[in-house]
């Protein structure tokens, strides 16, 4: 079987960002499929004027098309990069023959080439949901021209609609669709959550691998008690929270630092920002981008790891890589939000769940986990054990034959 594979962000192992569909194919190849990835890349690839350019990577076929992009752009630059990539992936995805397209958002828009391809060549398509969209960009304001919204969420039904299956990443992101439309119940045969890369995360490292990346390499000591976020800097992740709550614990314990790894268009305001409540440099730094495979070093040097996101009810059901590399690396997870990962955190003892509002209580509460050598130990290797069970590759891949066995026999 051959899958179209439709992702505007595909990344590899040896690059910053995600890696689920990286994961995802070169596992799909290993089961017999033979997949072609349809992508963009802010990098020329050759000096060639070409629109696409073809790269086998690790057996995937990826079609590259050249268009950059960065966090910091505006929303109205992103919204034309997203227009963009609709329009000639849809004509690339037409030029090449597939059994399956397999298109997974963000952005919404995704869909549309995926539609085309059914309607024109009546090629069954797999709506992969990373994001509720429209709805958590209705929540976080992004879009208000009611014109607009109303597009999108008639283009999220079509897309739905013409769907063979819908794959949502969370348990909230199911609820989510089913409570706005129930008639696509029979569409959703897996929830496959985000991947918790457990083979990625064992501690084997090189020696100097671990030098340039250890803790006291990039800044200057090693810490007692450390919690790292590595990951996006933008509006809804709210890492405002995360410089106020060092201010707050600072004055509790000293021992325990920040760690703010990534980029995003955030990032220059909320270093001013931790600069003007005193805690850049003392209990909080920022750390620049690493690729996935040296994240692992990270967080081996840490005590815990975390995921936030500003208190909007809509972006709780969320599904971060964050909250998952932690899990695989044998960490306790900090998150700052409920609903599906606050419950895991809670049910399982993997974690800790602070409010998105803070009081001198919750801190003292915090602190005093997090100085609790016996049960941090306990979270982590619960976390770890709660990653291999439900969240590894191979659980996500064996869900993902499930499905792709059910489009063949009802195609």
């Amino acid at each position: 079987m051959r899958i179209l594979y439709l992702h505007q962000y595909f990344k590899k192992p040896t690059e910053n960002g995600g890696t689920r569909s990286y994961d995802l194919a070169t596992s799909f190849l290993k089961l017999g499929y033979d997949v072609n990835m349809i992508t963009t890349t802010s990098e020329k690839k050759s000096k060639n004027s070409k629109r696409w350019e073809v790269e086998e990577v690790d057996g995937i076929i990826v079609h590259y098309l050249y268009l950059p992009y960065e966090n910091s752009f505006s929303f109205l630059k992103r919204i034309m990069i997203f227009l963009q990539f609709m329009y000639f992936s849809s004509i690339k995805l037409l030029q090449l023959k597939g059994d399956m397209v397999l298109a997974t958002s963000t952005p919404l828009t995704i869909g549309i080439p995926a539609i085309l391809k059914k309607i024109i060549h009546k090629t069954p398509y797999i709506f992969e949901v990373r994001d509720v969209w429209p709805e958590a960009v209705v929540a976080i304001g992004a879009i208000k021209n009611q014109i607009a919204l109303s597009a999108l969420k008639k283009l999220e039904y079509v897309i739905y609609k013409n769907a063979k299956f819908i794959v949502p990443l969370s348990i909230d992101m199911k609820s989510s669709i089913l409570n706005r439309y129930p008639e696509f119940n029979f569409k959703i045969l897996e929830v496959i959550e985000n991947i918790a890369e457990v083979n990625r995360f064992k501690p084997v490292y090189h020696e100097n691998d671990l030098k340039l990346l250890s803790l006291e390499n990039l800044i200057g000591f090693n810490p007692l008690v450390s919690i790292l976020y590595a990951g996006t800097f933008g509006k809804v992740n709210h890492i405002e929270y995360v410089i106020e709550l060092a201010k707050k614990v600072l004055t509790q314990d000293r021992n325990i630092v920040f760690l703010l790894l990534g980029s995003g268009s955030e990032k220059e305001l909320l270093i001013k920002y931790a600069n003007d409540l005193g805690v850049l440099n003392k209990n909080l730094f920022f750390l620049r981008p690493v690729n996935k495979d040296e994240l692992p070093i990270l967080y081996s040097q840490i005590t815990i790891g975390s995921s936030f996101v500003a208190p909007i009810k809509e972006l709780w059901a969320n599904s971060a890589n964050k909250f998952f590399d932690t899990l695989a690396s044998g960490h306790p997870i900090l998150i700052n939000h409920l609903g599906w990962q606050a419950k895991k955190i809670s049910e399982n003892g993997i974690g800790y769940v602070l409010p998105p509002d803070i009081n001198e209580v919750d801190v003292k509460s915090f602190v005093s986990y997090l100085n609790n050598e016996d049960e941090l130990k306990l979270s982590g290797i619960r976390a770890r054990e709660i990653a291999e069970k439900n969240y590894s590759l191979a659980v996500a891949v064996q869900k993902y034959n499930r499905i792709f066995k059910n489009c063949i026999v009802n195609s």
